[in-house]
């Protein structure tokens, strides 16, 4: 039998999810609600939709209606932990948009819910299903670079107008949105280089609020992270910027990884630099090697497969590509950053939540 889902919130987000799993995309699931507040949204989903999918007007009445095994919740920031716990309380499935909420301390209570309940909790870190991503996270993993020294994630792609934020009363805002560009545009960034390189032990960032729209939230940042093991790393990024930059350094004790614009180069040394500092001469450079790293395409959309390994998980067919738990990981780096701004100093990861 299917998994019966339910779509909260039609919105940038909740609509593709919604087209998607009407098309069938995803095996083994039907979409049978939809969720939205905005009584305009709810006319669309019948009008595209179809009258097989059930329509409420709050999330709630939803997921009392019997219609629904599982939700994917795709509403504004706030309403992440408490739409999360109360459908875990009921009995379903969730699959969360991310970020996991605004503040680190909802998100452990919204965590701490999960633990108790027996039901599959997911979140939409579709990044992660990235072939590219996926090979990074391999080769660090797989020791080829040796020992992390160093990271520099530059992610400036992000340009957008000032139209775009006047186009909904939330976005831009703290009351509404809960940040600018950490919260909104780069969750899944902040997620990346955390799986990818680990989480540092604490951050000095420089963020600046309105530098290049009308906004109250933070459009432009610089941050610097320090690692357990003594290795740094700068993560920039801003919606202010064109052409911008996509691009991702790692360099280890063996070499160094570059991931920009979709494509891998690494750079392996014929010792480690460890050894090459020791040896008995002046100057030395371990001899380097680059190759491009070949990678397979990607088999579906990047937010389709999120939603076929959430069924897979609650089928017991397979495994999901990100446990609802781990949004805690990119917003406690989010929140560090934007403490760190506000107090001029040094953040330790954990952050302190209250």
């Amino acid at each position: 039998m299917d998994v019966r889902i339910g779509v909260i919130g039609i919105g940038n987000m909740g609509t593709p999810h919604s087209n998607n799993l009407q098309k069938g995309e995803v095996p083994g699931a039907k979409l049978t609600a939809v969720a939205d507040i905005d009584p305009k949204r709810l006319e669309w989903a019948q009008e595209n939709l179809g009258e097989s999918v059930a329509r409420f007007d709050s999330a709630e009445a939803m997921m009392d209606s019997g219609e629904v095994d599982a939700v994917l919740i795709a509403t504004p920031h706030y309403d992440h932990p408490p739409l999360v716990m109360t459908a875990l309380q009921k009995g379903l499935h969730v699959l969360c948009e991310k970020p996991a909420g605004v503040y680190t301390k909802h998100v452990r209570e919204m965590n701490e819910a999960a633990a108790k309940s027996d039901k599959v909790f997911a979140i939409m870190f579709n990044q992660r299903t990235e072939p590219v991503h996926r090979k990074v996270k391999e080769l660090v993993e797989s020791g080829e670079l040796g020992e992390i020294r160093r990271v520099n994630y530059i992610i400036t792609t992000w340009l957008r107008t000032q139209h775009y934020y006047n186009s909904g009363g939330w976005r831009a805002s703290w009351a509404g949105e809960g940040g600018g560009v950490l919260l909104n545009q780069c969750p899944h960034n902040l997620d990346l280089w955390q799986w990818i390189c680990g989480m540092p032990e604490r951050i000095r960032a420089f963020c600046e609020f309105g530098k290049y729209h009308d906004i109250e939230v933070e459009d432009d940042v610089t941050a610097f992270a320090q690692y357990p093991n003594g290795a740094t790393g700068v993560f920039v990024t801003t919606t202010g910027e064109a052409p911008g930059c996509n691009r991702l350094e790692i360099v280890g004790d063996k070499g160094k990884l570059v991931l920009e614009y979709g494509k891998i180069t690494l750079t392996k040394l014929n010792d480690s630099v460890t050894r090459i500092i020791n040896e008995e001469k002046g100057f030395a450079n371990g001899k380097p090697e680059t190759v491009e790293v070949e990678v397979e395409p990607i088999k579906a959309a990047q937010h389709v497969l999120v939603m076929r390994q959430f069924v897979a998980a609650i089928t017991g067919t397979g495994e999901l590509v990100a446990g609802g738990e781990e949004g805690i990981n990119s917003l406690s780096l989010s929140n560090a950053m934007l403490l760190s701004a506000w107090t001029d100093q040094w953040v330790s990861l954990p952050v302190d939540e209250n």
